[in-house]
């Protein structure tokens, strides 16, 4: 061997023993913290050595108040925004008799209902917007259709104009009624959601704007919703 090579080898021989106290080390302090974090469930998908992507109460965006009503249910029991205070609720405009989305819609919410059945601090408003066909005794059986037995689900009916006011002016939801279209009646596909105060809440696009409300009948904004309504019952 050349002096030249026996010079190169040693230097190679040295970068290799620093690498490897290098690794090391980083085992000995890093590993350990890694395996604790996954313990405690800190560990989250994306996450890399504490670059976080969890989605946290903080980034729900308070809209506003969602608008005073008042309505009857469908025990013929009057129904108002003070019924829901201290809830997190999720509120539609629908109507029993519709042939397109708000079977879809209502199954959607039926799914959500599900997951917090039994908590007295969640509930749903099911407001519709043909109050002429949807009476209280419609409605009521409209429910047991459904196979809803919940106590905070409310379907909602009063004053067709007052019902719009509240849809169109109040939530910005719209609905109207159209004799040219399939049903009588169109509305948007969307679910609002309300926090304990009473605030409409929503979560920020990609482009960090506010989504504003929820698909009613895609997975996605089904999941987007349920995960919220966890969030805000921990405030």
């Amino acid at each position: 061997m050349q002096p030249n090579d026996f010079i190169s080898q040693q230097m190679k021989n040295k970068s290799y023993i620093g690498i490897s106290f290098i690794v090391l080390v980083f085992g000995i302090l890093v590993i350990p913290k890694i395996v604790e974090r996954v313990k405690s469930g800190d560990v989250i998908k994306g996450d890399r050595l504490n670059i976080q992507t969890r989605h946290v109460e903080s980034d729900l965006v308070k809209i506003g108040a969602a608008p005073e009503f008042s309505l009857t249910n469908q025990n013929n029991t009057t129904v108002t925004n003070e019924t829901y205070k201290g809830k997190v609720y999720v509120l539609e405009f629908f109507f029993s008799t519709c042939p397109t989305i708000c079977p879809k819609m209502n199954a959607n919410l039926k799914t959500v209902q599900q997951q917090f059945k039994g908590l007295k601090n969640f509930g749903i408003a099911s407001i519709t917007i043909n109050p002429q066909t949807d009476t209280p005794e419609v409605l009521k059986k409209h429910a047991a259709d459904l196979g809803i037995e919940a106590e905070n689900w409310h379907f909602l009916t009063g004053d067709q104009a007052y019902i719009y006011e509240i849809a169109n002016k109040g939530f910005n939801m719209y609905a109207a009624e159209n004799s040219k279209v399939n049903g009588g009646f169109e509305h948007s596909g969307l679910f609002a959601l309300i926090d304990k105060e009473g605030n409409i809440r929503c979560r920020k696009d990609d482009f960090g704007n506010p989504i504003l409300y929820y698909d009613g009948l895609e997975k996605e904004g089904i999941k987007a919703l349920t995960e919220d309504i966890k969030l805000l019952l921990q405030e």
